[in-house]
């Protein structure tokens, strides 16, 4: 259903305010270089520090924008499950092709918890689901058993996965389980290559954000089964996904815009703040490595 190089988007900040203007600049920048699909409000959105009214003018603006040209997957994850479903509501009525919804964090649930507070949001709303599993920041982690009993349940719902988990066995035990109609994405865009060599299709992005087209370009070499293309643009991109985390994400990220294009400002919000200068010396240093500055 989804493929290829999908950012998940920044939320541009000016002055402590969502910056619309500049996020609408960001949606078409992005399409114009290649990529295949959008995610609003997800991690790398500062999702956690939107009110719930920011959180659906984010998706609002990203579907008026994008204007049916691609796809958009609605970050919709929430610890409440009853926020989680209010997110999958409004983002079904907006027009978005899919939600993206994390293992509930903080909480802890067990894996029938999750099978709950996932089965409840399949049941009350019909929106497909790409699960989204990063155990690094939920602590929870969705087991490959628990994400194939719930595609077994409910086939027409859970779609796809995002999957964080550092764990690339999980390629294979979810394709095995469900079967080649699941769509996985890597959570993780330093293993997107051997991702998508064991059977995913694509990456949802923190590195396209910043290299679109390069992104776009990997993952289209990918789906060619170019192996030699893939491996020469995941060299030039590689030293930028690790220095994406270098201090906490998205600071190296919007750092790195910020140096990339002049219409997006170097603004986090707390507890979430502007990357270190170790940070920023990585940053600088794979721009130019990936020929980007």
């Amino acid at each position: 259903m989804f493929s290829g190089s999908i950012p998940a988007l920044v939320t541009p900040f000016r002055d402590g305010a969502f910056d619309e203007a500049a996020f609408r600049k960001l949606v078409d920048w992005q399409i114009e270089n290649g990529s295949s699909a959008l995610v609003p409000c997800g991690t790398t959105g500062e999702n956690s520090t939107l009110s719930n009214a920011e959180h659906h003018r984010v998706i609002e603006v990203c579907l008026e924008q994008v204007a049916g040209r691609v796809p958009v997957i609605a970050g919709c994850g929430s610890n409440d499950t009853t926020n989680a479903l209010l997110h999958m509501n409004f983002s079904k009525k907006s027009g978005a092709a899919a939600a993206l919804v994390v293992a509930p964090y903080y909480n802890r649930p067990s894996q029938e918890g999750l099978l709950a507070h996932f089965s409840h949001l399949a049941e009350n709303c019909d929106l497909p689901i790409v699960l989204y599993n990063v155990p690094g920041r939920t602590v929870t982690d969705l087991k490959p058993e628990t994400v194939c009993e719930l595609a077994r349940r409910f086939p027409d719902t859970f779609v796809g996965i995002k999957d964080a988990s550092g764990d690339l066995s999980r390629v294979t035990d979810h394709r095995m389980g469900i079967g080649r109609q699941f769509c996985q994405l890597s959570g993780d865009d330093e293993l997107a290559l051997p991702f998508n060599a064991a059977g995913g299709v694509g990456c949802i992005s923190v590195t396209a954000n910043v290299a679109p087209a390069l992104c776009a370009e990997f993952q289209a070499a990918c789906a060619a089964n170019d192996l030699d293309l893939a491996r020469q643009l995941n060299d030039r991109l590689y030293p930028l996904h690790y220095a994406m985390f270098e201090d906490s994400s998205p600071g190296p990220c919007k750092y790195a815009m910020s140096k990339v294009v002049d219409w997006i400002a170097n603004e986090l919000r707390l507890p979430l703040i502007p990357c270190g200068e170790k940070a920023m010396k990585a940053v600088d240093a794979a721009l130019v490595h990936a020929g980007l500055v």
